[in-house]
Order: structure tokens, then sequence, then C-alpha cells
């Protein structure tokens, strides 16, 4: 593929490496300088070529009269590195999303006007165009808000500000009465969300009519939903209440599918694997923490906090080698993701899944062979992960690991293959213990964003250390999301803000660019999907 020596307009990834480096004159000119559409393509081609080293590459830039910090001369590099080919596109993008989300800050051009009167519990922008975040708060009501288009600006142009599409609160006639803990997109259009209360209701909502079209009675509160981002087989709403069973609800049917028995207390979060769409994963007030395949009864792994791995997780063949053990108990990763070999037989009146007698997995029978109660398989049922109650978790994007927050204070990150414990040595940090938090990742940095009190909390995935800190909520932060999109953190708070933490920039737009995205046709009004 032959590369273009010279081109005499602005290209899309010159515009991005400008927004992430500030070039700057040299120190006796002493003052901001902005390349023109001429001068970028000479020093593009200057630092592209292969015989140059980067000492020559710098010593050109210093020739046409730029000083560029560090970051930018990196990611001049890397631009020269794409354009000859050497560079991935892969590699290329993923570089430029880990430099925006380093460089997360409390962002000073875009702010989203709350429409809530209560703490915000839940936010969740959606997984289609990764544009409507949509939030749930305490006085009842759910919110949705466009991250993308702003519905007006002040500062002369140079703040935008978010305000709610929409709202439904206790004046719709059929919102929650209390608070909605709990707000989800359905995964595949955004035609619908869903929210949980702590009314004992989970409301399935049409986003065009802003209506009700389906409803649950929970036998408790509802402490959080989730559905399957991976499902192509099911529209099941996961549940998790004040109550010890897990509940999943059918949309299409407009009943209870599966109950699921095993926690010893209420279930405060739930999570659905991203690589299966068959997996769920609970955390309850009992600090257990259970893996459950919804084909099959019974949950078929407990978490063991003292069940430990350190660093990679063990060899295919110690799998193997375990074969031989009297305990009759095996990895995860021979049982957790095998098709059920017996046929399942729905339910005629929704409230449980029955299957044909057949011979069990190995791991549903105790260390004399016999059978046990599906919910209380063995003496590894009563295994804790948290020594106080399971209030957040979080399944990295790959599916391979888990992270998991407790009252105790404690985040741990766990193999989900393995079943380990990987000890990973958190940071201290102080969480809350009366309430459930919503977690974060950033896979692109191997990020995890934690609410800790006042503060949100970055933590490296793989090694502990705190990486960054953001501060700017004045009470108790109970949730947070990452917009892989635009690479933006949203976090909620009991002081009734959404607080939006965007990438840096090289400098503010002009107030005439706000302006002309002001003025978008309006053929990009908000259409949602029906």
């Amino acid at each position: 593929m032959e590369t273009t020596k010279s081109t005499m307009a602005m290209t899309p990834l010159h515009s991005q490496i400008l927004r992430l480096g500030r070039m700057k004159c040299s120190a006796n000119r002493g003052a901001t300088f902005s390349p023109d559409r001429e001068t970028i393509p000479c020093a593009s081609n200057l630092l592209s070529k292969k015989s140059v080293d980067r000492r020559r590459k710098a010593a050109l830039v210093l020739d046409i009269g730029w000083i560029c910090d560090e970051d930018a001369l990196g990611m001049w590099k890397q631009l020269g590195d794409r354009e000859v080919g050497e560079l991935r596109p892969s590699s290329f993008a993923k570089g430029l999303k880990s430099t925006r989300i380093a460089s997360l800050h409390l962002s000073n051009y875009k702010e989203i006007v709350s429409a809530h009167r209560g703490a915000i519990n839940s936010l969740q922008v959606d997984l289609t165009e990764g544009r409507y975040l949509l939030s749930g708060a305490s006085d009842g009501s759910a919110a949705v808000y466009d991250v993308q288009r702003a519905t007006n600006y002040e500062a002369g142009g140079l703040v935008a500000k978010h305000e709610s599409i929409f709202s439904v609160d206790k004046q719709n006639m059929h919102g929650h009465k209390y608070a909605v803990s709990s707000a989800i997109w359905y995964p595949i259009d955004t035609g619908l969300f869903i929210t949980g209360s702590f009314d004992h209701y989970i409301n399935v909502w049409d986003t065009n009519t802003t209506q009700v079209v389906m409803n649950f009675k929970m036998p408790g509160k509802v402490y959080r939903t989730a559905m399957s981002s991976a499902a192509t087989s099911h529209m099941l709403i996961a549940a998790g209440t004040e109550d010890v069973q897990v509940r999943l609800c059918d949309i299409a049917s407009g009943a209870f599918t599966h109950t699921l028995s095993g926690h010893r207390d209420g279930v405060m979060t739930v999570e659905w694997s991203t690589s299966s769409e068959w997996i769920l994963l609970t955390g309850g007030c009992d600090g257990a923490i259970r893996f459950w395949d919804i084909r099959r009864a019974g949950c078929f792994l407990v978490l063991d906090q003292s069940r430990t791995q350190l660093g990679k997780r063990p060899p295919l063949s110690t799998h193997t080698s375990m074969k031989g053990t009297t305990s009759k108990s095996f990895p995860v990763g021979q049982t957790s993701f095998m098709k059920a070999k017996a046929p399942q037989k729905k339910a005629t009146h929704g409230n449980s899944v029955k299957q044909s007698l057949g011979r069990l997995p190995s791991h549903n029978k105790g260390y004399m062979g016999h059978r046990l109660h599906p919910g209380m398989l063995s003496s590894r049922d009563r295994a804790t992960a948290h020594y106080g109650a399971v209030i957040g978790l979080k399944v990295t994007g790959d599916g391979m690991h888990l992270l998991s927050a407790g009252s105790d204070s404690r985040l741990r990150l766990w193999d989900i293959e393995s079943g380990c414990n990987t000890l990973v040595n958190y940071e201290v940090t102080r969480l809350q213990t009366s309430r459930g938090i919503q977690l974060a990742v950033a896979q692109d940095l191997s990020l995890v964003y934690v609410p800790c009190m006042t503060t949100v909390k970055a933590f490296n995935v793989w090694s502990g250390e705190t990486f960054q800190t953001f501060q700017g909520h004045y009470e108790v932060v109970n949730c947070c999301w990452f917009n892989p999109q635009d690479q933006e953190l949203y976090t909620g708070s009991n002081d009734r803000q959404i607080l939006v933490w965007s990438p840096s920039k090289s400098g503010l737009p002009e107030a005439d660019e706000w302006n002309t995205k002001a003025q978008t046709s309006k053929l990009d009004q908000d259409s949602w999907s029906d």
C-alpha cells in the first residue's frame, strides 16, 4: 500500500492528535502556537519517515519552531508509525483511548443537569449507541440524558448543558412509589428500559411512550436488576431482593421462569457473565458469591476467600490431576460452561424450570457420593467471599475475572475459571456498609472505578494500586458508569448530582464550533428504537 507523501487537508488523525497534545512555541517566543493546515502535513511527513530516529524527529520538530510535551511527541510518533503501516489500527486506537482515559478529570465543558430530587442510585449508558444515560434516584424517578448532544450552552457557548430528555416519577400512573434502586437499558436497543424499586415492583418501560408495558411483583425490596448483554436465546431479568431467593423475570412471557435458592440472606447484587448467556453471578448479605447455570438446578460454585492462587491461573495439567481427589469437586472450568445433558421442560406457571432426571454433574454430590439438596450441595456451600455483605459485582469485559466489593471494605479479584481469589491487595479504602454500590471497569487501561464514600477511586485491576482519585461530590457516591465510546466516567451521589469526568483537551472549542453543533439538523432528533 502506497503512502501519500503530502496532503493539504487536515486528516482525522491529525485533529485527534491536536486534541490530545498542545503544541507550544519555544521559550524565547513565549506564545501559544496553533499549527495551520499547511504546517501539519509537512510535520507529519517529516516524522513518518522510517529512516529518521526519535532524536532526529525531535530535532525536526524544533527546527520548525515547535516544542511538544512528551505525550504529544509520543502521539506524533504513533501517528507516523500508523501512516507507514508499522502500527496496527487496533493498537493505535487502544493507545489513543488509554491516553484519554488516563487524563480523566471533572469536566469544565460538559454538565448534566440532574432531574432528580433524591440520591442517585443507578447509572447506565445504553449498550447500542453509547449515547443515552439512564439514571434512577431515591425520589422514585428515572431520567434519560443525551450525553452527545447538548440541550443548551452557557459561558459563551463553552459549557454544554445536558438536560433530561424525559423523566418518569411518582406522578406517572404506574410510576414507582418509593426509591428506584436500579435502572438498566434493554441490551438490544433503546426501545425499553427496566427499573427496580423499594416498592417491590420491577417495571418495564416503553421509551417512546414513557409508559409501563409490563411489571413484576417481587416479594421484597428490589436491590438490583440485570440483563445479559450476551443473550441471544432469552430475555430474562435477574432480580436481587431482600428475599433469599433470586428470581428471573421473562419479558417475553411476563412471568417468573426461575427461582434460585441458596443464599441465606437478601441478595444485594446480581451480574451476568459477559462470555456466557447462561451464567449468573449473585452476591448476598450473607457474604456469599454464587454462580448459577440457569439451565440446571442449584448453584454450581460458591466462591471461597480462603481458596487462593497467586498470579496466573494454574495450568490445565493441574486441573486434570485433581480428578483423583476424594472430594468429588472439580474446578469451575470443567463444569461451569458445559451444555446441559438433559433437556429442559418449561414450567406451565413460569415459577421454575424442571429438569428431566438424569445423572447430575460430579459437583452436585457430597464427599460420600450421596445426593444433596440443590441449595446445599456440600460443606463448601457455606463458604464466604467477604466477611460482610457483598455490595458490588463487576465482570471484566473478557469474562475472565470478577471484581467484588464487600461491606468489610475489601475489594477482591477472582479468577472465574478456577474460582480462586487472586490475592490482589487493593490499597486501603472505605466502602459503604448499608447499601449496594455500582462498580465500573475501563478495559483499555485495566482500571476499576469504585465509589469510596464521597470519592471515586480508580485502581489498577492487576496490581491493586490507586491510579487516580476523583473528588467532586459533597456526599456519598453510590454509582458510577464508564462510557467506552466517549471515554467518559459518570458518577451519581447522595448530593443528587451526576458529574461528568472527561478526558483532557488541548483547549476549549471555539464558541462558533459549539453554536454550529447546537444548530444540528432536526434529522438528529431522538428516535427511539421500536
